[in-house]
């Protein structure tokens, strides 16, 4: 009796075969959530999304352009991304700070390998009872622009999740180049943790003027202090940006602290409902800036540049609410944001995942660009 042998198979040795067909098998038992390395890819001509213009592979929006694009399927670095030996660099100064020197984060966090439980009935409302009090130590990276003068005021760009080390190489380039202003960048590192229970959820997610308060009475002092530098009060001359849940962040930072922020650049945001603990002021945590905030609020003088990816997170815990589509809420923002006259950009990107690299070092100079148009320097006025 002869075995039959797939074509596929029949180049490898015996010993070789086997190995293959055990991992295949071993592949097939495994759970679904196991298997699924990345969420599907969404079309971005879906019903009920934006209408966008998609455009040829390799290209990005022209950068005083508003509304929707689709750039993709491959990512070209953007030759700003690239550090040029003759670019004058801008000096990184490197800040520590602890829990223990806070009055607003004296710092939490969640056992590992817990999350929680939904609420009976109320599958948006999730329950964690393995969160406590815990220390923690932050990073505050500062980039001070090559061009900057002693004592002049300076505007300044706020960075979650940091250090960003692509963002200083880009703003030495478009900083050399004249396409931005001479800007300081801070770039501020996370308590820990991620989403509800964690440090960093409860700074990121929060609907609240409480993180824009830490950054202005605890962060900004320090900086100018140990930097050197003088950071501008006009909100038309500070930005905001991150990735995810810094994302949200960012956007919360300029949304309830307009006296403050202006500009907000975003990558993946998680306008979903990740909010933690619960606040039935906002029960569907960044979720309602879509949901009612800004459809229901006056139009706030905000400048928007944000990102999606065609395979970004989708459901990625137990909350099955209808509100954890990373791709989906971010489709929502744009049409909110456009119905309000809002001045925005956003871009989905084919062939990406969520917070994907090669998208970022691909559009984050268009990105900056984007949001600082409109802004004069103090020397200028």
């Amino acid at each position: 009796m002869s075995l039959f042998i797939p074509p596929l198979l029949a180049k490898f040795t015996p010993m070789t075969r086997i190995f293959l067909l055990i991992g295949i098998m071993t592949l097939s038992v495994q759970p679904a959530a196991a298997q699924r390395a990345r969420p599907p890819a969404r079309d971005p001509h879906t019903p009920g999304y934006v209408t966008a213009r998609e455009l040829p592979d390799g290209e990005i929006p022209p950068i005083d352009a508003e509304g929707n694009f689709i750039i993709g399927p491959t990512h070209p670095k953007a030759a700003e991304m690239i550090e040029q030996p003759d670019v004058p660099k801008g000096t990184v100064h490197t800040l520590t700070m602890k829990s223990t020197d806070s009055k607003i984060y004296p710092g939490i966090a969640r056992e590992p390998n817990t999350f929680g439980t939904i609420e009976p009935g109320e599958p948006a409302k999730l329950i964690v009872t393995t969160s406590h009090p815990a220390p923690y130590t932050r990073r505050v990276a500062v980039y001070v622009p090559h061009q900057y003068q002693q004592g002049s005021e300076v505007p300044f760009i706020v960075g979650a999740d940091g250090p960003d080390k692509l963002l200083f190489t880009a703003l030495d380039n478009l900083i050399a180049q004249k396409k931005l202003p001479a800007m300081v960048a801070i770039s501020i590192g996370n308590g820990g943790g991620d989403a509800q229970g964690s440090q960093r959820g409860l700074e990121y997610d929060t609907m609240s003027g409480v993180y824009a308060e830490f950054v202005e009475t605890e962060v900004l002092p320090l900086v100018e202090k140990e930097c050197g530098v003088k950071l501008t009060k006009d909100p038309n001359g500070r930005a905001t940006m991150g990735c995810s849940s810094g994302a949200s962040c960012a956007l919360i930072m300029a949304w309830y602290r307009p006296d403050l922020y202006r500009r907000v650049l975003s990558y993946s945001g998680t306008f979903v409902n990740q909010q933690w603990p619960y606040n039935p002021e906002t029960p569907h945590g960044a979720w309602g800036f879509h949901e009612r905030l800004i459809p229901e609020s006056e139009k706030k003088p905000l400048r928007i540049w944000m990102e999606i990816s065609d395979s970004d997170l989708l459901n990625p815990n137990i909350m099955y609410d209808g509100m954890h589509d990373w791709v989906l809420a971010n489709e929502n923002m744009a049409r909110v944001l456009a119905a309000k006259g809002y001045p925005y950009q956003f871009v989905f990107a084919r062939n990406a995942v969520h917070c994907d690299g090669a998208v970022k070092q691909q559009t984050l100079p268009l990105a900056l660009q984007w949001v600082w148009q409109g802004y004069t320097p103090p020397e200028a006025k």
